[in-house]
C-alpha cells in the first residue's frame, strides 16, 4: 500500500511539474487564437458585405430557407455559391490547416511565428483543389458538425438539423432508416479519415494518398484512439467541473447563505454574485480559447506515435514572462472585472430581469392537450392561458379552406387523401379524435376575441389565390388586429405584405443568411437554432417581433421564456405556464444561475 501511495505521489508530483513548462506553449496556443480568430472575423465581415451586395442586386434582403430558388435561375446565384464554396476553404486553412501545422512544430520544438503558421495553413489548400479534396473541405465543414465526428470548423460548428425536420424522418419509417444509416456511415468515413488533413499538411501526401494511410493507422489503432479521446473527453469535463466548483458554485453558495443570515445587504449579495457571474465567464472564455487547439495538438500527437511507433511527449520550455509583467497584467485584469460588476449590479434588474416577456401560442390549436387543429383545441388554449393559437389551412376540392396539417388525412383521420382531392362535404364527415374538421372561418370566430389566430399557408395549394382568400375572410370576419397570416414561402408573405400592409404576417424560416431583421413581415418565427440573441435584438431593432417554434422541451421552454422573444409556440402548454410561474418566482440567484447556464449554452 505504501509503495502504490509513494508511486501515485511521484506521478503527482512530476505532473506539476510538468505545467510551467506547459505554460508557454499554452501562451502560444492562446495568442494564435486571437490572431486566427480576429482574421476571420474581419473575413466575415468582408465576406457578408459582398453576400449583402450580391442579394441586393436581386431585389432580396436576405436568403432564406423559403427563398432560396434564384441560386439556381439567376447570375448571382452560382457567383453566392462559388463565394460560398471558397470561403470554406479560408475557414478551413486558418481555423484548422494552421491548427495542425502549428501543433506538428510544438511538437518538434520548433515555435514558429503565427503569421508564418496562417500563411503556410494558406497556400496549403492548394493541394486540396481536386474532386477528393473538395469533398473532405465539404465534409469538415458541413457534415461532421451535424454527425459530431471528426475535425471542423467554428463557421459551422453549430450547424444542424432543424427539429421539425427530425421530428418527420423520427415518425416515418422509410426516412429513418435510410437517415440513420447515412448519418452511420458519415460517421465511419469521418472516423476513418481522421487524420487526413494531417497527411497531406505534415507529410506531403497527396488527399488520396493520405486517406489510404489514415484509414490504415484508425485499422491498427482505433482501440487506442477511442481509449485517448474518452480520456481526453473525461479530462475536459473534470476541469469543467473543478471551474464550476470553485470560481462559481461554491463562492456562489457561500454569497447565498449569508445573504440568507442577513449578514449582508441585498445590494452587496448582488455585488458579490454578479462578480463570481463575470470571474466564471471570464475563466471559461480563456478555457475554450484552448479546447479546440489542445484537442487537435493531441490528435496530432497520436498520428506521430503512430506514423513513427515511438512515443511523442507535450513540448515544454522555460517559462519567460517576467514577474512583475504578470503581476501588474492580473492586477489590471482584476481591477477592470471589479470595476465591470460594480457597474453592473447598478442595473441588475435590466441585466437579469425576472419578468417573463415572451407569450405562449398554442401549435396546432391545441398542441398534445386536444385534438390536433380542431375547435375544440382552441377552447383548452385559452383556458390554459394562451394569447395566441397556430393552424394550418389547405384549399379543398371546391375551394373551401379546412384546418389540417399533414399532406394528407392519413395520420389524424385515417384517410389517405389530400383535402385538395375531397369536397368540404367529404371532409366534414371526417373525425379527429371525434373532433370534425374545422373551417378557415370556425376556427377564426373561434378565436374572436380570445386568442390571436396564426394562420400558415400550407401544402400544395399555399399559392397566391389562397394568400388572397385568407386576407379576404380576415376582413369578412373583421379580425385584421387579431389574425396573423404566416407561412414558409417567404414568396406569399412578401405579396401579402405588399399589397395589403394593414395585416399582419409572419415569416416562417429555419436557415437564413444576410439581413434577416429587414424581411418584409411582422413576426419572424425563427427555429429554435436560429433564434440567438443576436438574432432576436437585430429583429427587434428593425421593428418586428420575434416567434420561436416549437419549444416542446421543458429546456427549451425555460430557455427561450428566458429570452426577449415575444413569443414561443408549442404543443405543451399548460407546461409553458407552469414553467413561466416559476420563473417569475425566481430569487437573484436562480436569475444569476440561468444566466450563466443560457451564457455555457
Amino acid at each position: 500500500m505504501k509503495h502504490r501511495n509513494g508511486s501515485q505521489g511521484r506521478k503527482a508530483v512530476k505532473l506539476l511539474k510538468k505545467i510551467p513548462g506547459f505554460l508557454p506553449v499554452l501562451d502560444h496556443i492562446r495568442f494564435y487564437q486571437i490572431v486566427t480568430k480576429a482574421g476571420l472575423i474581419v473575413w466575415a465581415f468582408v465576406l457578408r458585405r459582398i453576400f449583402r451586395l450580391l442579394l441586393k442586386s436581386t431585389g432580396r434582403v436576405a436568403l432564406t430557407s423559403g427563398d432560396f430558388i434564384f441560386l439556381f435561375t439567376s447570375w448571382q446565384g452560382p457567383v453566392i455559391l462559388a463565394l460560398g464554396l471558397f470561403s470554406l476553404f479560408v475557414y478551413v486553412a486558418l481555423d484548422l490547416n494552421t491548427k495542425i501545422i502549428m501543433s506538428g512544430k510544438l511538437l518538434k520544438g520548433q515555435k514558429a511565428p503565427v503569421w508564418l503558421d496562417l500563411k503556410e495553413g494558406l497556400l496549403s489548400m492548394t493541394k486540396f483543389l481536386n474532386p477528393r479534396g473538395i469533398w473532405i473541405i465539404i465534409y469538415i465543414s458541413l457534415i461532421a458538425p451535424l454527425v459530431g465526428i471528426g475535425l471542423s470548423i467554428s463557421l459551422t460548428k453549430n450547424l444542424y438539423i432543424p427539429t421539425f425536420i427530425t421530428s418527420v424522418i423520427n415518425h416515418s419509417p422509410l426516412y429513418a432508416p435510410l437517415f440513420y444509416a447515412g448519418m452511420a456511415f458519415f460517421t465511419l468515413f469521418g472516423i476513418s479519415n481522421i487524420f487526413i488533413m494531417h497527411g497531406v499538411l505534415l507529410d506531403g501526401r497527396s488527399v488520396k494518398e493520405a486517406a489510404r494511410q489514415s484509414k490504415q493507422l484508425m485499422k491498427a489503432h482505433w482501440k487506442d484512439y477511442f481509449l485517448q479521446t474518452l480520456r481526453y473527453i473525461a479530462r475536459l469535463f473534470l476541469i469543467t467541473a473543478l471551474i464550476l466548483l470553485t470560481v462559481s458554485i461554491i463562492p456562489m453558495g457561500i454569497v447565498r447563505i449569508i445573504s440568507e443570515e442577513g449578514l449582508i445587504g441585498t445590494e452587496t449579495s448582488r455585488f458579490f454574485m454578479v462578480l463570481i457571474f463575470i470571474i466564471t465567464v471570464f475563466c471559461f472564455l480563456r478555457v475554450s480559447l484552448l479546447v479546440t487547439p489542445l484537442y487537435i495538438l493531441e490528435i496530432t500527437r497520436r498520428y506521430y506515435m503512430y506514423t513513427s511507433g515511438e512515443k511523442v511527449s507535450y513540448p515544454a520550455e522555460k517559462y519567460e514572462r517576467g514577474r512583475w509583467r504578470r503581476i501588474l497584467v492580473r492586477a489590471a485584469t482584476a481591477a477592470g472585472i471589479v470595476l465591470f460588476a460594480y457597474l453592473v449590479t447598478t442595473v441588475f434588474d435590466v441585466a437579469f430581469p425576472r419578468e417573463i416577456r415572451p407569450g405562449v401560442v398554442a401549435h396546432r390549436a391545441g398542441g398534445h392537450e386536444a385534438p390536433e387543429n380542431t375547435a375544440a383545441g382552441l377552447e383548452v388554449s385559452s383556458k390554459a392561458g394562451a394569447f395566441g393559437a397556430e393552424i394550418d389551412i389547405q384549399r379543398t376540392a371546391d375551394g373551401y379552406y379546412i384546418v389540417n396539417h399533414d399532406t394528407t388525412f392519413k395520420r389524424v383521420a385515417g384517410v389517405n387523401k389530400e383535402p385538395s382531392q375531397m369536397t368540404l362535404e367529404e371532409i366534414k364527415e371526417l373525425r379527429i379524435d371525434g373532433e370534425p374538421v374545422a373551417t378557415f372561418e370556425e376556427m377564426l370566430e373561434g378565436c374572436r376575441g380570445r386568442l390571436i389566430l396564426f394562420t400558415e399557408l400550407k401544402g400544395k395549394t399555399a399559392d397566391i389565390r389562397m394568400a388572397e382568400d385568407a386576407v379576404r375572410i380576415i376582413k369578412e370576419y373583421g379580425m385584421e388586429d387579431e389574425a396573423v397570416i404566416i407561412s414558409v414561402k417567404y414568396n406569399l408573405i412578401d405579396y401579402i405584405e405588399t399589397h395589403y400592409p394593414e395585416m399582419l404576417t409572419g415569416y416562417l424560416a429555419f436557415a437564413s443568411f444576410g439581413d434577416t431583421a429587414a424581411l418584409n413581415c411582422d413576426y419572424l418565427a425563427l427555429e429554435e437554432e436560429l433564434a440567438t440573441p443576436e438574432n432576436i435584438q437585430s429583429i427587434h431593432e428593425n421593428g418586428r417581433k420575434v416567434m420561436i417554434w416549437t419549444t416542446n422541451s421543458k429546456d427549451s421552454q425555460k430557455r427561450f421564456l428566458r429570452s426577449s422573444a415575444d413569443a414561443i409556440i408549442t404543443d405543451e402548454i399548460t407546461q409553458a405556464q407552469e414553467i413561466i410561474r416559476e420563473l417569475e418566482n425566481r430569487s437573484d440567484f436562480d436569475r444569476l444561475m440561468d444566466a450563466l447556464y443560457d451564457w455555457m449554452d
